[in-house]
């Protein structure tokens, strides 16, 4: 629909005052829509791509837009690196690696490895947030003392006191944050151990106790079972992992489907134990003591879903994050009349500092992305393995000494084993 034109006139003894004819001349043309008799009410609609019929976004929103991807670019790219080494696998420590650990050279070796740790990457954001601050501040002080600013600007300063009162408070609040973190790290290692030692147990009692040739199918089945136990907790408590990978290579095809396909991968697998302890001809006695060792199972799955679903308690991670921003962002102005433009160099190194002491602290806070969860899953299932593998040589030997006796007068130590052996000739 074509949009109505009005055209204005004035007359010309209001724009020349000395003209004596009063005909009209046009000033000049505008197009406007008239006025709606009635209020009409307004929609708003927020996309994330312009149509065509939409306007172009101005000038002054695009460039904040693009402000604020700039400032998150670096936030955003040590957050991506860091939890991509978050997902690294860890390894276990032999006694090379024990050697190089306490060598004389670490210093060194760590120093040069700076740019490559993620403690230390993650830092960037907010040592640059605050050294930016600080030089902030020493800048507009600079100014107003050398009264390039008008008089009514007031210099940023003030006493020291408050932060040497408050300073052992921020010490005692980083060493409880990191001293919970840890004790969350101790108890989540404790309890990969039980659940390492229990499986080894398991297992050692299954391939010991199960002697019937007719279960021998289901007993090599139980021992992949137990094998992949570790393997699905490890899946269920570290975030990215592929369980399906991981255990293609323990579980048959259409087990694997199973558990892949239930909700809950871990107690899936106790269920097939469980269900494979029931099935085979065993005493009760005997399979009683097999499904006690479940237990040590179910354990472990508490401790580590307790230890993933309640952190410490937010209050505290968030008490000690603002203590540390507060601190950072006033600290220029304390320091200023003591240290002036050092307090640049100052604000870097106290922030380097102390988001150092606390990052590690929000690091180990989840415990199993720190432990060598994939080492000590291979390590079980090799134990395994060769105790199936030695089971029946150690077999045949102790059922062989046990047939020939006399083979075997004398033990180890030299004495006789029978009296008539102890009778002189």
């Amino acid at each position: 629909m074509r949009k109505p034109t009005n055209t204005i006139h004035l007359p010309t003894n209001l724009a020349s005052p000395s003209s004596s004819s009063t005909h009209l001349r046009t000033i000049r043309t505008f197009n406007f829509t008239p006025f709606p008799s009635k209020p009409t009410k307004l929609s708003f609609r927020v996309s994330s791509s312009h149509s065509a019929d939409s306007p172009p976004p101005s000038s002054s929103s695009s460039q904040t837009l693009n402000l604020i991807s700039i400032l998150r670019a670096v936030p955003d790219w040590a957050d991506a690196v860091k939890e991509r080494r978050m997902r690294q696998k860890r390894s276990l420590y032999n006694h090379e690696t024990w050697v190089q650990h306490r060598s004389s050279w670490r210093h060194i070796r760590h120093l040069l490895s700076s740019l490559s740790s993620r403690v230390i990457l993650s830092l960037i954001p907010p040592v640059i947030a605050f050294t930016s601050v600080a030089t902030i501040i020493a800048s507009y002080n600079s100014a107003v003392i050398s009264h390039w600013l008008p008089e009514f600007f007031p210099l940023l300063r003030a006493s020291s006191l408050p932060y040497q009162l408050t300073a052992p408070a921020l010490a005692l609040l980083l060493v409880f944050r990191t001293e919970a973190s840890y004790s969350r790290f101790e108890e989540g290692r404790k309890a990969w151990t039980k659940i390492i030692a229990g499986t080894n147990d398991f297992a050692r009692q299954v391939i010991a106790g199960v002697e019937s040739s007719g279960d021998a199918l289901l007993k090599k089945a139980l021992l992949q079972y137990i094998m992949a136990f570790p393997v699905a907790l490890k899946c269920h408590v570290i975030y990215g992992s592929d369980v399906r990978q991981d255990l293609q290579n323990l579980l048959e095809a259409d087990d694997l489907a199973v558990v892949l396909s239930s909700k809950h991968h871990p107690r899936c697998i106790i269920e097939f134990i469980s269900l494979s302890l029931q099935l085979l001809h065993l005493d009760d006695a005997k399979r009683l003591v097999l499904e006690s060792k479940l237990s040590c199972f179910h354990e472990g799955i508490g401790v580590c879903e307790q230890l993933m679903g309640i952190p410490i308690p937010l209050s505290y991670t968030r008490l000690t994050s603002r203590f540390l921003v507060l601190w950072h962002l006033t600290l220029p102005i304390i320091l200023w009349d003591d240290c002036n433009w050092i307090v640049v160099p100052a604000t870097f190194i106290s922030a380097a500092s102390l988001f150092c002491i606390e990052e590690v602290g929000v690091l180990i806070e989840e415990p199993f992305p720190m432990l060598a969860l994939d080492e000590l899953c291979k390590l079980v299932h090799n134990n395994i393995q060769e105790s199936i593998a030695s089971e029946k040589l150690i077999r045949a030997q102790l059922i062989a000494k046990r047939k020939n006796p006399s083979d075997n007068k004398h033990s180890t130590n030299g004495r006789f084993n029978t009296e008539v052996d102890r009778k002189p000739g």
